[in-house]
């Protein structure tokens, strides 16, 4: 940022010969570093108007630092993957391979096409631009036209570099800057010569269209030589403009028009101390202020090289316009030359046209290292030997927001206006932290101005410049120590060119009712005057709460079941029967669960699952049951910032629901609020059903998004790119797909989280519920401990589990799903569907019974995404069902599986259930089947419920009620516990040509029961078998070769019959045990294919059921430890190195487990191998009466 615009003139004169114009002086640099300006352009893409980069090792570390920059200018489908020459013979693989000036492709792959470069370079695309937009947002042009508003074009004063005569105006339509080379090329032909950079007046780089901003309405065009100063007044040829902040100033009566046409001269006077080093070699500017107005920058410069040199009074003439009378100068310099730093011992001023005289000291340093690093300086005039005003050291607090990737890296500035002027633009480089603008960082700096009195505005922005240079600001707080004031500018806005208006710059006012600004005022009285101070912290709170609602409202949809979580009790909110109410629940609890049965923007009523005519009541400010629909049962929500919600009643305001650190209801004379809790966290249940379309936000207004080159960031948009359809793989274990790119899934592998994944084992997450925010954790099950993780800039990034939010991600449901079909698996190989959306879609409150599992011969699955293309309607299909000899009353439940997704459970029943499968009969069935590809099997069974406890399946047919197509399934099985394999249970495979799809296999299952203490169990046993080809479905295992099953080191032999599954990846346990007695402790499975010498052994080495985080969980998921082939041992390398086995064996008393992280070490006679990190307590082990093998 420049200094403000002023409508004064200055006009600079030397005073002798001596004091011609220099020529131009070439910098050096201590340190040199060699910076490439290279083109890139997009490979077979002539529309593209490329973009210019900058390569330096400050700028890319490394070449793939130079890659990932570009993949996010370049539109490429899986970013820039591979850099060539134009004609895409030779690949580029290092920095130093580069050349400065040079134009190159870029492409994500090997092939590359050729473009024209020329047509290229003409042709730049008007939505594209070369400027570095934030790593985090997508390009946005570069003026934004208000809403409703006709755009005007602004104008534009542009100098020649070293020729402050030579000027000309141009306006920046939208033709002139569709890209910063167009524009750069439209100079070129205004002003008649190579324009290649711009610079600010005051000799800053101007690197973007958007930092032209930064100039105050005046640039100034260069071609390959360096910046020459001049005095290039902008005054002269914009209309004049009062100094923001100053405008109510009232003048002395008179022709205001002759009076701006008055000016003075003025001899300025400036002594350069004798310290060592004082001088510089920079270039010194000076701007006067006056009571009517202040003059422009006015840079001093000679002719004989040797100005402001040790000890050296240099002495110059100057003409400015009717500034009024003179209360303060700024001095500074632009920081440029072998030597900046500038040490200034006094100034003296005289009015040659009035002969009054001004004298300044100053002793001060101008430089970055030295007192307080400032380049740039205010001094009031003295009157009578006094300042006429004082120096003030102000306070400023810049609070940057919480949002990811809030933070920049970029040259943030100010300027901070008051009625009696301005602070000209500072930048803010030095704070009490050890790196400035940080997500959620307040940082503190301390600028000097001569005080500007009452505040009322500032000016803040950043240059732009850096990877990732968009900012969110929060607020800044000012005080002001001469008066003890604190003035509260509010923003909360984006400063990034590629979100909100694509501002960078933006005024903020004290007093400005259409800002957000403090409501909290500190009355102050004085004789005449009244003034009113603002803060925002009442200002800020408010809107935290509001955006927290917005997040957290979805949560009160009518129809949802939900829980309420106290953190002080450490327990759930209960409703008895008898209608007392407590907060020490359980999680399971069943009277902790309530369903909201009616919502009317923020006030519910709250219904008890479990006694549906009970609700949650507020009678006279004591929690109780109530009959559902009284006036006191209607509880108000009110969300705070921290995600937590007050309950308070909607009938008497200020009553709320409160319990004690005991967990009862608070009594009237607690004994401290610190015994007392009213907040709640809230969860919904049934969030990660199957096929749920979920929205995992990770702040109040961004969510994990999907990339278009694969990658996976936190600071998406809320919309229907950020969403996830859920694949339940299990208990607590799910997948990830995005809707918006389907067969695209979330995984973590090699090291890297993003999108990539493809429905293996790298896309199983493990889902950790956090109880103190209702938010989760995503866990890999492939690699144990770690989770998907965000880094500052939002960039997603397997991370280790900590309490920080950067593993935390606080799901939103979009459309609820189903419960999976029992031992069914939502892989995708098993099911596939795609959701068709449109820009505006509408969320549909769901019922409470929308969430049940609905036949498909009842009900279509319920669909919340529109559109205007034709869904993908289910097909209607007719099932003929052939009953043998013998009929059964049980409910029959079909399953049908397909090459793209599976259907089922699907209910074979009609409204006379008894008249279904009578010995000898054939059922009709109608049912509806989603698009799953092509039918390879099917499976039917029933659940023995009736009192005929078996059935004699003879035939399956089912016919295509629309092609008529038919597939027929010859069963002639016996379902039955007591005859044949006892398995109520079959699968049967398509036939095509006399021969099955896939063969029918009997898996060889061995369970191994461990020889731990109490390890054996009378409970039923389920298992489920995984293939590359689906699953088997839950199991119960049931006839085993021992005659009492499952006991103390013994092996139970089964058989699983099922169409083959293909190379097997895991198998899933359930155990469902009444009583802690009757747990059980499984050392492994191992799982034979008949046919083969291989065998797939799943370690386990647990107790069934196990607590986790306060959760008793009845299923586990083995994945195949290793394959083993039946064959004559060969002998092994007897060695110390290598791979070893470590059993860890936990004692048996109760509280002998630990939650701590366990390692090893192991010594030698010649070393020591260690710390060894065997696991931690956290992930299920070291439990009581537990082995664990690593």
């Amino acid at each position: 940022m420049s200094d403000t615009p002023s409508t004064g003139f200055s006009i600079i004169h030397p005073t002798s010969s001596e004091d011609q114009v220099p020529p131009p002086r070439h910098l050096s640099l201590t340190h040199p570093v060699v910076a490439k300006r290279i083109s890139f352009y997009k490979s077979g893409d002539p529309q593209f108007g490329g973009v210019r980069v900058v390569v330096n090792p400050r700028s890319f570390k490394s070449f793939d630092a130079l890659l990932d920059n570009l993949s996010r200018k370049v539109p490429l489908p899986f970013g820039v993957r591979n850099i060539s020459t134009p004609r895409g013979r030779h690949s580029i693989t290092r920095l130093e391979e580069l050349e400065d000036g040079e134009s190159y492709l870029c492409s994500h792959g090997r092939k590359v096409q050729p473009v024209d470069l020329d047509k290229a370079r003409r042709r730049p695309r008007p939505w594209l631009s070369s400027r570095a937009i934030s790593a985090h947002a997508p390009p946005h042009p570069v003026a934004v036209a208000a809403p409703g508003k006709p755009r005007a074009p602004r104008s534009l004063v542009v100098f020649r570099n070293g020729d402050p005569k030579t000027r000309r105006t141009v306006l920046l339509s939208r033709r002139v800057t569709q890209s910063f080379e167009a524009f750069l090329q439209h100079l070129t032909e205004v002003m008649q010569r190579p324009v290649v950079k711009l610079y600010a007046t005051d000799g800053r780089r101007v690197p973007s269209l958007q930092a032209v901003i930064l100039s105050s309405g005046a640039v100034v065009a260069a071609g390959r030589e360096p910046f020459k100063p001049g005095n290039y007044d902008i005054q002269k040829y914009l209309l004049p403009a009062r100094l923001p902040g100053i405008s109510q100033r009232v003048y002395p009566k008179g022709n205001a028009k002759s009076e701006s046409r008055k000016s003075s001269n003025w001899k300025v006077f400036i002594i350069t101390s004798d310290l060592p080093d004082a001088g510089t070699s920079s270039q010194i500017y000076i701007i006067l202020y006056g009571q009517h107005r202040s003059s422009a920058p006015i840079y001093l410069y000679g002719t004989d090289g040797a100005r402001f040199q040790d000890g050296h009074e240099d002495i110059f003439t100057i003409t400015v316009g009717d500034i009024g009378t003179l209360f303060k100068i700024r001095i500074g310099h632009t920081n440029s030359g072998h030597s900046p730093s500038w040490h200034c011992k006094e100034i003296q001023l005289h009015n040659m046209n009035s002969g009054k005289q001004f004298y300044v000291p100053v002793q001060r340093w101008f430089a970055r290292d030295q007192e307080d690093g400032e380049i740039c300086r205010e001094f009031p005039v003295l009157s009578k030997g006094q300042p006429i005003l004082p120096v003030t050291i102000y306070e400023v607090n810049v609070a940057t927001g919480e949002l990811w990737n809030a933070g920049t890296v970029a040259n943030v500035y100010i300027s901070i206006h008051g009625e009696k002027g301005d602070t000209g633009s500072r930048q803010l480089f030095r704070s009490k932290s050890s790196f400035n603008f940080l997500r959620g960082q307040t940082d503190t700096f301390f600028l000097e101005a001569v005080h500007l009195g009452d505040l009322c505005k500032i000016v803040i922005g950043h240059d732009g410049l850096g990877p990732g240079n968009g900012w969110f600001l929060d607020d800044v707080v000012i005080k002001d120590p001469t008066t003890n004031y604190e003035y509260a500018f509010f923003c909360h806005r984006w400063l990034d060119q590629g979100e909100d208006d694509c501002k960078i710059v933006r005024e903020l006012y004290a007093r400005d009712n259409s800002i957000f600004f403090a409501s909290r005022c500190h009355v102050y009285t004085f004789p005449g005057k009244l003034y009113f101070m603002m803060t925002g912290e009442r200002q800020k709170l408010e809107l935290k709460r509001k955006e927290t609602w917005t997040a957290e409202s979805w949560k009160f949809t009518k129809g949802n079941t939900l829980q309420f979580y106290n953190k002080l009790t450490g327990g759930f909110v209960r409703l008895h029967p008898d209608g007392t109410v407590d907060a020490i629940g359980e999680k399971t609890d069943k009277y902790g669960v309530f369903d909201v049965i009616f919502n009317e923007r923020n006030i519910c009523i709250f219904q008890s699952h479990e006694i549906r005519h009970l609700s949650l009541a507020l009678d006279n400010g004591i929690v109780t049951g109530m009959v559902s629909g009284e006036a006191t049962t209607e509880l108000r929500v009110l969300y705070q910032p921290n995600r937590c919600a007050l309950l308070e009643s909607a009938l008497v305001p200020g009553h709320t629901v409160v319990f004690d650190r005991y967990g009862k209801i608070a009594d009237a004379s607690p004994a401290g609020y610190a015994n007392l809790s009213k907040e709640f966290v809230i969860f919904v249940k049934g969030v990660f059903l199957n096929s749920a379309v979920v929205l995992l936000a990770t702040s109040l207004c961004q969510a994990l998004c999907l990339q278009p080159d694969g990658s996976c960031t936190g600071v998406g948009s809320q919309s229907e790119k950020s969403y996830w359809k859920v694949h339940k793989i299990s208990s607590r274990i799910c997948m990830f797909e995005s809707v918006k790119n389907a067969q695209m899934y979330l995984r973590i592998k090699d090291g890297r989280c993003d999108g990539m994944g493809t429905g293996d084992v790298d896309c199983h997450f493990k889902i950790k519920k956090n109880l103190e925010n209702a938010s989760i954790s995503l866990e890999s099950t492939k690699s144990p401990g770690l989770f998907v993780g965000l880094q500052s800039d939002g960039q997603a990034k397997p991370m280790i589990y900590t309490k920080d939010e950067n593993v935390c991600f606080y799901p939103q449901v979009i459309q609820f799903g189903r419960e999976n079909p029992m031992g069914m698996s939502a892989t995708p190989s098993q099911e596939e569907e795609k959701i068709h959306e449109s820009k505006k879609q509408k969320k549909i409150p769901p019922e409470s019974e929308d969430r049940s599992p609905l036949p498909s011969s009842t009900a279509k699955e319920i669909r919340r995404f529109q559109s205007g293309k034709t869904l993908l309607s289910e097909d209607e299909w007719k099932v003929l069902v052939l009953t043998g000899n013998t009929g059964t009353q049980a409910n029959v439940t079909l399953w049908v599986y397909g090459d793209k997704g599976v259907t089922g459970p699907i209910s074979l029943r009609k409204d006379s259930s008894e008249q279904l499968f009578l010995p000898g009969q054939e059922d009709e069935f109608q049912v509806e089947i989603r698009s799953i590809g092509n039918i390879y099997k099917i499976r039917i069974g029933h659940d023995g419920t009736s009192e005929q406890p078996e059935w004699k399946l003879q035939r399956v047919t089912m016919q295509h009620t629309k092609s008529k197509k038919i597939l027929d399934f010859a069963a002639n099985v016996r379902l039955s516990r007591i005859q044949a394999d006892g398995d109520v249970v079959c699968e049967l495979p398509v036939v095509k040509g006399g021969q099955a799809i896939f063969p029918l296999v009997r898996y060889q299952v061995d369970v191994y029961t461990g020889k731990l203490k109490h390890a054996e169990t009378e409970s039923e046993v389920f298992l489920c078998l995984f293939g590359e080809r689906g699953d088997s479905g839950l199991r119960l295992l049931y006839k085993s070769n021992m005659q009492v099953k499952f006991q103390r080191g013994q092996i139970d032999k089964f058989q699983v019959a099922a169409v083959s599954l293909g190379k097997l990846q895991k198998v899933l346990l359930r155990c469902e045990a009444s009583d802690k007695s009757q747990y059980w402790y499984c050392e492994q499975v191992v799982v034979r294919e008949p046919g083969t010498t291989s065998k797939s052994i799943f370690t386990c080495q647990r107790w069934l059921p196990f607590m986790f985080q306060g959760i008793i969980h009845s299923e586990i998921e083995l994945y195949l430890q290793e394959m083993q082939i039946n064959h004559q041992p060969k002998i092994q390398e007897e060695a110390n190195d290598g791979d070893w086995k470590v059993t860890i064996v936990t004692g048996d008393p109760e509280n002998a487990g630990t939650t701590a992280t366990v390692f090893l070490f192991v010594y030698g006679e010649t070393k020591c191998s260690g710390p060894v990190i065997l696991g931690s307590g956290r992930y299920q082990l070291f439990n009581s009466n537990t082995a664990d093998i690593f």
